[in-house]
């Protein structure tokens, strides 16, 4: 059978792994941060309705610039943005490789800062950019003095940062975001897949685009919104930004079936936002639990919380929680696993099934 060694693969593809996490049939599954709870009855019945108007025109392209969802996401993103200040695709993961596509590839460098977002050296990658890895400190913290020197050190191309961190989950403070935008030589993107999910007090990258105009700012519907199977992420900067990165979208990129569903989810924010208030308290519930039994926790601004193994023991402690029914994700950082926060009936199957290990 032919195998890769046997295709002219890229050589930096070479001993590369597709990106994804076990999708297992078990009782609770905590492991790719998605949104526990179903979407409301009431936003399902507009979803059909939107989809219905436009199932009998589907033999035509859908409006390839997205105009009317822009807009709307403009409307609920606020400060400021109209639909020009942003651009919507299939997951935030495909707002950053149009990113990498527009602003890096060969010959151009991207800057993180890991432990991170593992999509981000796998998108660099598969544009033909050079990965430069800034790392955190061991505490997992980014400070703005670090990430200068590194910005200053490599002169990237495009630089990512994550707030709130993935897998971490901490949000990064707003002067370290500043910090970098003064001083990176090309793009800046902030990955806020979570920010609907943190603390009280939070202030993100949204408030700085007007004053940096090489400021980008990434979201999801997938998480917040519980439109994981939706597929629409968006990104927020200026407006020269969004023009320069259609130059490298796919034509009709986006169906018009998710411009319909996405749209009907808009219009019912507060419903579908509902949620979010109970996922913090199980996230919080997780972190205060798991610090009274004695474990590592990092603080979480996400909808799931990184904290130590017993003993240490990544891989044996992800084995035995799966035994017991329990899906988590081992993120490769030795030591440490990631547990997203769930309703409050998975959120005790997983704190049970973890005390039976303690």
């Amino acid at each position: 059978m032919t195998s890769l060694d046997d295709l002219p693969l890229r050589d930096e593809l070479r001993g590369m792994t597709p990106y994804g996490a076990p999708q297992l049939d078990v009782a609770v599954r905590l492991n790719t941060n998605e949104n526990s709870y179903p979407v409301p009855e009431a936003a399902v019945a507009e979803m059909e309705k939107a989809l219905g108007s436009v199932l009998r025109d589907l033999n035509r392209y859908p409006d390839r610039d997205a105009v009317a969802l822009r807009t709307d996401l403009a409307a609920y993103l606020g400060h400021g943005l109209t639909g020009k200040n942003v651009w919507a695709a299939n997951g935030s993961n495909e707002i950053q490789q149009e990113l990498l596509q527009t602003f890096a590839g060969p010959g151009r460098v991207a800057l993180g800062f890991t432990p991170s977002y593992s999509m981000h050296p796998l998108l660099a990658a598969g544009t033909g950019t050079t990965w430069v890895d800034g790392r955190r400190g061991d505490d997992f913290a980014l400070t703005a003095e670090h990430a200068v020197a590194k910005v200053r050190e490599t002169e990237p191309d495009l630089v990512f940062l994550c707030s709130p961190n993935n897998p971490t989950g901490t949000a990064l403070p707003l002067e370290v975001v500043e910090a970098v935008a003064e001083t990176a030589p090309g793009m800046v993107v902030v990955d806020e897949a979570y920010a609907e999910f943190a603390r009280a007090g939070t202030v993100f990258a949204l408030s700085l685009i007007q004053r940096y105009p090489r400021l980008v700012v990434t979201r999801t519907m997938s998480k917040a919104f519980a439109l994981a199977g939706g597929r629409l992420g968006y990104l927020a900067a200026d407006p020269a930004v969004v023009d320069a990165v259609q130059l490298v979208r796919l034509p009709y990129h986006l169906s018009a079936m998710t411009q319909a569903v996405a749209r009907a989810a808009l219009a019912h924010t507060d419903a579908l936002l509902s949620t979010v208030d109970a996922v913090k308290e199980q996230r919080d519930r997780i972190v205060e639990t798991l610090r009274g039994w004695g474990l590592p926790v990092a603080d979480s601004d996400a909808n799931f919380v990184l904290f130590g193994a017993p003993g240490g023991d990544s891989k044996g402690a992800w084995q035995a929680l799966l035994d017991r029914g329990v899906l988590i994700r081992d993120v490769g950082l030795p030591g440490w696993l990631r547990v997203t926060a769930g309703t409050p009936d998975e959120t005790s199957a997983f704190l049970n099934a973890l005390e039976e290990l303690l």
